[in-house]
This record gives structure tokens, sequence and C-alpha cells, in this order.
């Protein structure tokens, strides 16, 4: 049977480098591991967590389920190995393909289990961080079967059907003869595709279920092993290798439906659950309560509203109607008559009573009269009286005149001896009195007031 279409099978596995032989399974298995890390490193940081702990889980877990998946196949098929014509030193022949899923799981549960409690956090949690990056790694795993060459299933006359070669068809009782049933056959199911494409649908599955749902305590794992199953289920009753079997049905389908109906349990045992999970990275800004208290858990620590934590950036509260610290600074600083800080300086306190009789000032014009004194000016001359101050007037010779008209003006020096008080702060004196003379007539300057 040859189809007018297929795929066609590598016609190698290993290239050498030297004496170093370089295998495409062992390179598939390897690129599957760095993308889960990869996105499990990113999920993990999603919740909260430090990055590089999941590499540092990882030193644990990959060992483990390397050696739980080769123990698996060696124990589901001992007769390859421990046989009547079986070699147990081919047992250790791990590049030659023989990884069981299911005890590579399992057993690296083991290691990530030792992971987490070495790191001090949740390993439901770390699961669910790690669930489609574990599936995406299966994906491209399955590619090692390919280059293989095994792993395939029944016959097929279809354009995606596998090209086999004769020495890599099914033999009898696993010795070197060929199986006549399968010896003109060329072509069959591709189960690596399928499983490859189907484990690149659960991780999508689950990413989305996550974002949707928010699943968490282990039930974004649980759903990751739920939806694995079922599809193993269909793909294991296509392929043609040699299995046991228990009431008809491969070991590998019994197995897909205990850990089938396990995860559904799981998932409604857990529909529940919801809360701070301890992913050992304590919010930023917080301080952790001593040992003992309550909330002081790596859980609780993840959340800031927790108690048990100390939030540096809230401002410490006082209770209602008790004056805060600010508040208490603020009244001794009335108290004191300093002003507190950060607050605008009180106004200057009122001019003495002998000021308080001068005329308000408009707006700006103090600053417009700001000159410099007279009696500094002009130090080696006696100092000029005010053009409207009465008494000076007999000084001059025009002003003689206008005192002996005046009999008054004999009685008004004592009301003006306040005057030369207020000049500074009152450059305009008495010239707004009447009869007052003119500065310009005196010889006197001219200052610009009004």
């Amino acid at each position: 049977m040859h189809p007018v279409a297929s795929i066609p099978s590598p016609s190698q596995g290993v290239w050498h480098l030297g004496p170093l032989p370089l295998r495409a399974y062992a390179i598939m298995i390897i690129l599957g591991i760095v993308v889960a890390v990869w996105l499990g490193e990113r999920r993990w940081a999603a919740k909260g967590g430090t990055p590089g702990v999941i590499i540092d889980v990882a030193v644990w877990a990959v060992p483990f389920g390397l050696v739980g998946g080769r123990l698996y196949h060696v124990i589901t098929d001992y007769q390859r190995y421990f046989g009547e014509d079986g070699d147990p030193l081919r047992a250790l022949e791990i590049w030659k393909g023989g990884l069981g899923i299911w005890g590579a799981v399992a057993l690296g549960a083991v290691g990530a289990l030792i992971g987490c409690r070495r790191r001090g956090i949740s390993v439901l949690a770390l699961a669910d961080a790690v669930a489609p990056g574990i599936a995406l790694a299966q994906a491209i795993g399955r590619w090692g079967n390919y280059w293989n060459q095994e792993l395939y299933g029944r016959p097929l006359d279809a354009f995606w059907a596998l090209e086999i070669d004769e020495n890599h068809r099914p033999m009898l009782d696993g010795g070197p003869a060929l199986d006549p049933k399968y010896a003109d056959v060329a072509t069959y199911h591709p189960t690596f595709l399928y499983e490859s494409l189907w484990c690149i649908g659960v991780a999508a599955l689950v990413i989305w279920a996550d974002r949707r749902y928010k699943l968490t305590h282990g039930r974004a794992f649980a759903l990751y092993v739920a939806a694995y199953t079922v599809g193993r289920g269909w793909i294991e009753a296509l392929r043609i290798d040699d299995a046991h079997h228990v009431l008809g049905l491969r070991l590998n389908d019994w197995t897909s439906i205990l850990l089938f109906l396990g995860a559904v349990a799981y998932l409604y045992r857990a529909r529940g659950r919801t809360g701070p999970e301890n992913v050992g990275a304590a919010t930023a800004g917080t301080v952790a309560a001593e040992p003992g208290a309550t909330g002081t858990g790596p859980d609780e620590i993840a959340s800031g509203d927790e108690p048990g934590a100390v939030d540096l950036e809230k401002e410490p509260e006082t209770p209602d109607g008790a004056p805060s610290a600010d508040g208490e600074a603020e009244a001794a600083a009335e108290a004191s008559g300093v002003a507190a800080p950060d607050e605008e300086p009180e106004a200057e306190p009122e001019e003495p009573e002998a000021e308080a009789a001068t005329p308000a000032e408009e707006p700006g014009e103090a600053e417009e009269r700001e000159e410099p004194e007279e009696p500094e000016a002009r130090a080696d001359e006696e100092p000029e009286p005010d053009a409207g101050d009465p008494a000076a007037e007999p000084e001059t010779a025009d002003s003689e005149t206008d005192f002996e008209a005046d009999p008054e003006a004999e009685s008004e020096p004592a009301a003006d001896d306040e005057a030369p008080a207020s000049e500074e702060q009152d450059p305009a004196g008495d010239n707004g009195k009447d009869g007052a003379g003119d500065p310009a007539e005196k010889g006197e300057p001219v200052k610009d007031g009004k």
C-alpha cells in the first residue's frame, strides 16, 4: 500500500561531531524542557513569585522525571529487558527512546516537591504555573518519536500518513523477524503528530481557562491532566506496538482512565478554594511580622492586605478625635509664635499706636516710596524738615512773613514733636494739610509719593 502523498520519515536521527553523537531524540527532549521552564517562569512571575524559582526546582524535577519516565517504560515492557531473550543492559540505553510520560510526571513531581520545600513555596502553586509548559514539552518531545520512527499507529492510506522504513516496522515477538502483516505496508497513522497537536491544544486550554476562571491551588494542573488523558486514550487505541492488555485495553488506557477520574474529582473538590498562595515573595513595601504572629506565613506575606504585614508606604493612623503628630507640632508652633513648617508666616504685628494714625497706603505705594534715607545720604548736612512742617518755616526768609501772619503757628510745634518718628513710615508727612508750603519754593527736593 503506497498512497499518493505521505509524510516521509527521516533518513537518520543521529549525527556525529567527532566522537560525540548528537541524537535528535535527546535534542527534542532538551528543547521541550527549555520551553517548559521558560513558560513556567513567566507564569510564576505573573503569580507574584520570585524569578528563578522554576529553574531551581527544575534542577530537581528534570532528573527525577527522566528516571521516572525510563522506569515506567522498563517496568511496563520488562519482557524486552528481562525476558527470555532480553538484555538488562539495554534498559540504560535511554537515547534509543522509551520514556513513559506517567512515570516522568509522577517521579518528576517528587523532585518538584523537594525543590519547593527547599524554597519554602507551595507545590500546588508551582504545578499550576508549569502545567501548560509541561504540555508544550510533551508536544515537542513527541517529535523525538518521529526521528526514531517509533510509536506509530495502524496502517493508513491518506496524505497525512507517515512512512516507516522496513527495519522499523513491527517485528514478531520483538525479534528480528518482520511481522508478515506489515511487510508490504509502508504508511501508518502518525500518532506522534496527533499527540503533539493535542498537547498544544491542551496548553492553550489551560492558559485560557486559568485567565478566565483564575485556577489556583492545583486546579490548572488538574485540568491539564484531565484534558491530556482524554486525548491519550483515543491515540493509544490507534497504536500497534507491543503493550500489556488488561480486560481488552492497553495498560496506558487504564492509566489514562484512572488519572482522568482523579483529576476531575480534584477539580470538583477544590472548586471553592480561593485566597492567596504561597509563592515565597512578599509584597513590595511590606515587612513580615515576627515569627509566630498571625499571618506571617508565606501565603499571608504574598498579600499586602493580610495581617502580620506592616505597610511602610501607609501613613500611621490616629484614633478618632486624637491629635496627630503634625497637629501637635502646629499647636506648639502657635503657642510659641513661630510659624509651623510648610506654612506661610502669619502677618506681622501691628505698628505702635503712634504710627497707627498714619493713613493707609495703597498697594505698591510703599515700594514706590522706598528711597535711601536722606540722613545717610547727606551726612554733612543737617536734616531738612518736612515741607509741610510749619515749625521749620521760620528758618527761611520767605517763611518769616507767613509765620507772623499766622498767630496759631506758635501752638503747632508741640503737636509735631512726634513727626520725625513717623517720617520713615509716612514720607508724605503733613503735605495734605491746607496752607502747606510748596517744597519747590523752599529749595527742597520733591519726593515722589503721590
